[in-house]
């Protein structure tokens, strides 16, 4: 299964730089560099340059959407247009062993993207230090916590209709905009900071600064790789149900 999506990516991967890889650096180009010029830092930025500031958070982010991405229409193309789940199921391979290899792929996916974006980043010298390595893994976490319940989400649909425009409209990018990527959750109204607080992108975005801007510690790693974790264990057991019923003869 990852061989063939490996096959595939290296035909394709042309088609979705653009996305993985130049749209956070143009995000950067904009935010950081040009109206992070005219941000002083401060706390509300960690006390960092605010392009440094809003590297972690692009990470993060990316790493969600770029995780989606290969979430939905990829997904239901083996389900229902080119069929080639079914085909992979008359073989030897379990649907658990599909689901497996489409999980191992989005982070082979979101890694790949990441790197090429810290890259860039530390080439406009908006990398602090080694730290932001880290900040790969929780970005690659984050991701998987999101992508693996939509897997679930997508195994149950029989066609698309309207509800990929309305997950990427009304959650992902609602999530990845007041989730603490571009301006602390602090700077929202106050009923609306908790609801910030319970989604996988703000623990992401936590993780991902602290380790970068060297502030990790153990209470902190804890709770919020925890949620993570749960978020991911929980959609994997939805997603491997969904899988099963819906590939079993």
């Amino acid at each position: 299964m990852l061989g063939n999506l490996w096959i595939r990516h290296r035909v394709t991967w042309r088609s979705t730089f653009i996305s993985s890889v130049l749209q956070p650096t143009l995000y950067l180009l904009a935010l950081g560099l040009t109206l992070g010029a005219h941000i002083r830092p401060g706390p509300n930025t960690w006390g960092q340059p605010y392009a440094v500031y809003l590297v972690p958070g692009i990470l993060v982010t990316r790493a969600v959407q770029n995780a989606v991405g290969e979430s939905t229409y990829p997904l239901l193309d083996g389900f229902r247009w080119t069929r080639t789940y079914w085909a992979a199921v008359s073989s030897p391979l379990e649907p658990v062993d599909l689901l497996n290899g489409q999980v191992l792929w989005v982070a082979v996916q979101v890694l790949e993207s990441a790197v090429a974006f810290l890259v860039i980043a530390a080439v406009f010298g908006v990398v602090t230090g080694p730290g932001v390595v880290l900040s790969l893994f929780f970005a690659m976490l984050t991701g998987l916590a999101v992508a693996v319940p939509v897997m679930a989400f997508v195994a149950s649909l029989e066609r698309e209709g309207p509800w990929f425009t309305v997950l990427s409209r009304f959650v992902i990018l609602p999530m990845t905009l007041a989730a603490g990527t571009y301006f602390p959750v602090s700077q929202l109204p106050g009923w609306l900071q908790p609801v910030a607080w319970v989604t996988p992108v703000w623990h992401g975005n936590e993780l991902a600064r602290e380790a970068a801007f060297g502030g990790l510690n153990v209470a902190t790693l804890s709770v919020h790789t925890g949620y993570l974790l749960l978020f991911l264990a929980a959609g994997y057991a939805m997603a491997r149900r969904r899988f099963t019923r819906r590939l079993r003869f």
